[in-house]
């Protein structure tokens, strides 16, 4: 049997996937088995993997009608024989070491269940200047306590560099299909389940950028769908962490914070109050609620705060405030946006 499963789905990529397949079969780390799910392709896609599963028997091509990424993805797990199971994208490159550095953490640290990795961001024509930002921000989530404390945020990881243990997708669910990034409900899933999540400390991928991305074209990656998505999961970590629950402060009072919040309040978190740094809006009353500046915040262990803010560069310097305030972030405040 193989160390690693390699989930590999294709639709119609051919121009990237030979590049794909390359750095896959040259890992350093080579007892491993890819499980290429040919999702309905119509240009050269099962032509290409047909050809390289000739020359190389590690290559395993899973021909299925157009079905959507979830049941390609699921569909590879149910045929994965290997003992963890590691994800790729036809448009990225794995580096040559990122099995070898992978296994090792994952043997290495038995109380992890998911590991990734840093990424390279290679961006070309049409290339969003928020991936960039995206990337920074996940490089610097290492640690299971990093992973976990801002996994409100988004989604901590880049799909394309998960590797993880077989047996958690057949105890807690692999994919699930819904108006959401699988990759993000995942994660949130095995996080509220107890699945420790972390990262080898070195790029292992070179991430690609442009606009036929699926993340870029799918509604389900839409901001709107991701907090629809993570806000349930708030509401239940807020439930068994927050000591003032179901009461918390909104950092934020902007349109964006208040849509937000509502989803909160949805799942019965109770808004006493939005904080906010806008001198048109401090004094006023918002959905009921009143707007206070973030300099009257009560003091330390006298309220839970929830950042909404999520302007690029915003977040980072509402985190230093707020610990500059003496409030320790996962258990005086939490970062949302």
């Amino acid at each position: 049997m193989p160390v690693i499963s390699v989930l590999l789905p294709c639709h119609n990529c051919a121009k990237t996937l030979p590049a794909a397949l390359d750095s896959l079969l040259e890992q350093t780390f080579a007892d491993h088995e890819i499980l290429a799910v040919n999702n309905g392709s119509t240009d050269q896609t099962a032509q290409i993997l047909h050809s390289y599963a000739r020359s190389d028997s590690r290559l395993r091509v899973l021909d299925i009608k157009q079905a959507g990424i979830v049941p390609a993805l699921n569909y590879g797990l149910e045929q994965a024989k290997g003992r963890y199971i590691a994800r790729m994208d036809a448009d990225d490159i794995s580096l040559p070491t990122r099995f070898q550095e992978q296994t090792d953490y994952l043997e290495n640290h038995p109380h992890v269940g998911l590991v990734g990795g840093l990424v390279v961001h290679r961006d070309g024509p049409g290339s969003s200047p928020g991936r960039a930002a995206y990337v920074q921000w996940i490089n610097s989530l290492i640690t299971p306590r990093g992973c976990a404390i801002h996994r409100f945020v988004e989604c901590p990881l880049a799909h394309p560099t998960f590797m993880f243990r077989r047996d958690i997708p057949f105890r807690l669910g692999g994919y699930q299909q819904g108006s959401f990034s699988e990759d993000y409900e995942l994660i949130l899933r095995w996080a509220e389940n107890g699945i420790s999540t972390a990262k080898v400390p070195t790029p292992i991928l070179i991430w690609r950028d442009h606009p036929n991305r699926l993340s870029r074209r799918d509604p389900r990656c839409s901001v709107a769908a991701m907090y629809e998505l993570k806000s349930p999961f708030l509401a239940r970590w807020l439930q068994d962490n927050n000591p003032h629950h179901p009461c918390v402060v909104i950092l934020g009072a902007g349109q964006e914070s208040r849509k937000r919040s509502a989803w909160l309040e949805d799942e019965g978190i109770q808004i006493i109050a939005f904080a906010d740094i806008s001198p048109g809006r401090i004094g006023q009353k918002i959905q009921g609620k009143r707007v206070i500046s973030i300099q009257d915040l009560p003091p330390p262990g006298k309220c839970f705060c929830v950042s909404y803010v999520g302007q690029r560069g915003m977040r980072t310097q509402v985190s230093a405030f707020m610990q500059n305030r003496g409030y320790v972030l996962g258990r005086d405040f939490l970062l949302a946006a």
